[in-house]
């Protein structure tokens, strides 16, 4: 097995720069010029891309950026000791040791286990103070070695440290569990890399509930493997502690139990204050807790979050539940007209009632297929606005607020008041069943709530509210938004198609992306091609714009890739089907690598297509598919054309600003060469 650390990857009191960005670039550097990383911008992109999602600043004085890049050869460790300590966003300040875990894509176990096992050694104040103290890159190399190697030296190990119960980074524990002792906590620690905050935060919680004299057991779920926590230990268990950034993997385990929940750095920054919060929830009856998957939070529990984040996810999870009825529905209705005409509105409900394969319609096979791939269709998209406020509903009360949901959205599409109605019937059946679900009842009847009590005491308030106050006026609203987009030609169009273009290029699948969406797809239904074509001209700008981004970023990976890391060319390949498909959500690597040059470029390609879009009358009958459902567009030829114009002002714009638009750190150090 290669070695992790050599005295070349270690820099001793130097000055590095002022910020993350030029250490890190300067640390990529040393790993490329030892041969260990073919590339110093593609390593320096992956690990900065990284750093900007979760700061690796540990307290003590360390920081650890680390990240898996296609760029590295040979998993590998590059150290400094900065002579001026720079901020990586710990809470105790600025960091002056750094250690810089370069793996590659496909790392072995073995080498992934020892760096997670040099990350959980740094939280030792032995070890660390030897790393101060150390004169020489050969003895730094020695006590990262004797670390890895698990030598009992005090240089090297606290012999006061917290033991584990496991050697592979798998599981830890504080120790023994007997029936009659202290309270029994359960943890789970992971983040997106999985290479060191991961065990990092597995460590710190099993010394700080040591500490207070509390038995705790953690399930790491990081890149060397995880062991499930045993079910016994988890049954056992007074409450969990969730120190993530990503999903849990097998959350259902712990349905039931009190949880707390926060990103896997407050594990390390903060171990005592949620061991302790922890307990706290143990002994709170209306604590938050684990529910098939999914955590509930009473009102305490979730006073940190502000009403404006709590609207947002309930609207975003009414949302994502919604486009599958309407993505299948709206490609069946498209597949539909394909082998029936457009006549076949007119007579699918006759032909499916009175035909069946022994007995074709006047027409033949053809009419009768496109008329039961038409019915099926609209009838999914008549689940368009029901679904959209259930899961509203959903999104704020839980499962008991999904019936509810459903019907004050049923009561909406009744009533004419659509997707405006759903919002808002949605909203209303959400809060009124998690009101309900606050009431103090007796305990014979808590087991009627969820399922008899909650559903009929909400569904009487939301969908008596919608008949009898908002509906009509909603309504109304409804009428006159249709009627205003029905009228809309010309200059106003086109100014319409640039706000939609921005708007699904400005978070690439996220709230504004999905709002322009949303307000595409309500209308679809209402749409047709020879008496209200704006719905359809709607619906086509919005795909044609979100189609923009991906299809840029694999132009412009293909026109100047050296201005790519090797991950992000990987991506761009992908990149050409994500985006041929419809999938925005294919740039997103991009921008999360490089927010402020792809992004504004993103929008402004996307404003130029939705422009000609809207101003040649492009219409689209599919809510999705792309260019995979060129059957349904009218005028594809300009549909075509108003991507590809828009894919190259994108691309253009994104080299260009990589190009020009470079910011320099304020103090920079010479970069060092890199050998491939």
């Amino acid at each position: 097995m290669s070695q992790l650390i050599t005295t070349e990857l270690v820099e001793l009191d130097q000055n590095l720069g002022s910020s993350p960005e030029a250490v890190i670039r300067h640390l990529a550097g040393k790993v490329a010029a030892t041969g260990r990383a073919t590339e110093v911008e593609g390593l320096f992109a992956d690990a900065f891309a990284r750093e900007q999602k979760t700061a690796t600043g540990v307290p003590g004085g360390i920081a650890i950026p680390h990240c898996r890049s296609a760029a590295v050869t040979v998993p590998t460790l590059a150290m400094a000791r900065l002579s001026s300590p720079v901020d990586f966003g710990a809470k105790d300040g600025p960091a002056d040791l750094i250690f810089f875990i370069a793996a590659p894509d496909g790392a072995d176990q073995e080498h992934l286990k020892l760096l997670s096992k040099l990350a959980r050694s740094l939280i030792k104040k032995d070890f660390t103070g030897a790393l101060r103290n150390a004169s020489s890159p050969e003895e730094i190399v020695e006590l990262v070695d004797g670390a890895l190697a698990d030598k009992p030296a005090a240089a090297a190990v606290s012999t006061g440290s917290v033991s584990t119960s496991s050697t592979t980074g798998d599981s830890v524990s504080t120790g023994s569990t007997t029936e009659t002792g202290p309270k029994r906590l359960v943890a789970v620690t992971a983040c997106p890399t999985g290479i060191a905050h991961t065990y990092m935060a597995a460590d710190s919680l099993v010394a700080a509930a040591k500490e207070a004299g509390v038995d705790l057991q953690v399930e790491t779920q990081g890149s060397s493997g995880a062991k499930p926590l045993d079910p016994a230990v988890i049954a056992a268990a007074d409450a969990v502690i969730f120190a993530v950034d990503v999903d849990v993997r097998g959350k259902e385990r712990f349905a039931g139990k009190p949880v707390i929940s926060a990103p896997v750095k407050r594990g390390i920054d903060e171990p005592a204050k949620m061991v302790q919060e922890a307990l706290a929830a143990a002994d709170n009856p209306n604590a938050r807790r684990v529910t098939g998957g999914m955590e509930v939070a009473s009102e305490e529990a979730a006073g940190g979050e502000h009403l404006g984040q709590k609207l947002k996810k309930a609207l975003l999870t009414g949302v994502s539940y919604m486009i599958p009825f309407v993505a299948g529905g709206g490609l069946l209705i498209a597949l539909g007209f394909l082998l029936g005409g457009y006549n076949i509105t007119d007579i699918a409900d006759t032909v499916v009632l009175e035909n069946n394969f022994g007995n074709l319609p006047e027409g033949g096979l053809n009419i009768y297929l496109g008329a039961v791939l038409f019915k099926i269709g609209a009838l999914s998209i008549g689940f368009l606005v029901p679904a959209l406020a259930g899961y509203i509903a959903f999104g704020i009360a839980d499962r008991p607020g999904i019936a509810p949901g459903f019907t004050a959205g049923a009561v909406a599409g009744f009533m004419g008041a659509g997707f405006l109605g759903g919002l808002v019937g949605g909203l209303l059946a959400g809060v009124v069943a998690h009101w309900i679900g606050t009431w103090d009842v007796p305990r014979w009847l808590r087991g009627l709530m969820p399922v008899v009590i909650i559903p009929l005491l909400a569904s009487i308030v939301a969908s008596g509210l919608m008949f009898l106050v908002l509906g009509g006026p909603i309504a109304g609203l409804t009428a006159a938004l249709n009627s205003w987009l029905s009228g809309m030609t010309g200059a106003s169009a086109v100014v319409l198609g640039i706000i939609l273009g921005l708007m699904m290029c400005f978070d690439l699948g996220g709230p504004v992306n999905k709002v322009a969406y949303s307000f595409a797809v309500a209308g679809l239904g209402a749409g047709s091609l020879i008496d209200n074509p704006a719905p359809l001209q709607i619906m086509a700008t919005v795909m044609a714009a979100g189609m923009v981004p991906p299809l840029a970023m694999a132009l412009a990976t293909t026109l100047d890739h050296k201005r790519f890391s090797l991950a992000e060319r990987e991506n761009g390949k992908a990149a050409w089907l994500l985006g041929a498909s419809f999938i925005s959500e294919g740039a997103i690597p991009f921008a999360a690598a490089d927010p402020l040059r792809v992004i504004p470029a993103s929008m402004l390609g996307g404003a130029v297509t939705g422009a000609i879009a809207m101003a040649t009358g492009v219409t689209s009958q599919a809510p999705h598919g792309g260019i995979f459902v060129f059957f349904a567009i009218g005028n594809l030829l300009m549909f075509v054309v108003s991507i590809v114009i828009g894919t190259i002002v994108t691309a253009l714009a994104v080299l260009a600003l990589k190009r020009w638009a470079v910011r320099q750190p304020a103090d920079t150090v010479e970069a060092v060469p890199a050998t491939v």
